[in-house]
């Protein structure tokens, strides 16, 4: 005889408390992790914002340049008192000095801070008189538009352009650690000649002298070339000595570069404060 069917389904199998938990525990983890990067971020930010507000001081500029602290979690480097690296950039910055001659409209100003020493209480209270730093690499980027306005205090140029002059090649025994004084350029532009708009690119280069860039040219050609003659006074007047005065936090000028759109004078300075005493 075949077993009749009883008519009952079979059991279910309760589903396990460990299980449960193990997914209780995962949720509660990854929940305290998103709020410990929520806090350390805000942390950061609250960090940054005080040094903007300093250097704005500090560099008299109208608006408050861009910081970013690196390295996480920030609260490492807040509970030690040592930040690793912060940058600080401002764009469109003026510098004039009437004493020392110097009338620049239009820089970009870079600082990389390594290892700015600052208890956090002090840094989120805005208290960074005591602030200090190991070593700050600053640079400023002298741009075209700069360029052009001095280049027509002698000559009227327009429409100038700054390069690298890439015919020439960097050395291969040249040590990438050795800071460059002398670098290749390439000056594009337009100059007024007898009612005439004249074409003209300018080779040579930037050297470093006494803290400034001084541009010298060795070539210039010319879309007429008719109008060789006037070569030597174009060579003249693009011959122009350009002087910033000191880097961010007083670094003094050890190197020059040229990049497209600009000449990039830098150098560094060590153990300084975060704000002058």
């Amino acid at each position: 005889m075949t077993a009749g069917y009883s008519g009952q389904a079979p059991a279910r199998a309760k589903p396990k408390k460990k299980s449960r938990r193990g997914k209780f525990l995962i949720i509660t983890v990854l929940v305290l992790g998103v709020l410990l990067v929520a806090a350390d971020f805000a942390l950061a930010a609250a960090g940054e914002y005080q040094i903007a507000q300093r250097m704005r001081e500090k560099l008299q500029l109208k608006e408050d340049p861009n910081v970013r602290i690196n390295g996480f979690p920030f609260i490492v480097q807040a509970l030690r008192g040592d930040y690793q690296h912060v940058e600080i950039r401002a764009y469109g910055v003026p510098i004039k000095d009437e004493q020392q001659g110097v009338d620049l409209r239009d820089l970009d100003v870079e600082a990389d801070l390594r290892h700015t020493r600052v208890e956090l209480a002090d840094l989120l209270a805005g208290n960074v008189s005591k602030a200090t730093i190991d070593q700050v690499d600053g640079s400023i980027k002298i741009k075209a538009m700069d360029l052009n306005r001095l280049a027509n205090q002698v000559t009227p140029f327009d429409k100038l352009s700054i390069e690298p002059d890439n015919r020439v090649a960097t050395p291969t025994t040249a040590d990438p650690k050795t800071p460059k004084t002398t670098a290749a350029i390439k000056l594009s532009g337009q100059t007024n000649v007898a009612g005439k708009v004249v074409t003209l690119s300018a080779y040579g280069q930037i050297a470093l002298v006494s803290g400034a860039i001084q541009i010298n040219i060795d070539d210039i050609e010319l879309d007429d070339a008719s109008l060789k003659q006037i070569i030597p006074q174009l060579r003249q007047a693009l011959a122009i000595k350009i002087d910033p005065g000191t880097l961010p936090f007083g670094a003094t000028p050890t190197a020059v570069e040229v990049e497209s759109g600009a000449f990039k004078l830098s150098g560094l300075v060590r153990d300084v404060p975060l704000v002058q005493r």
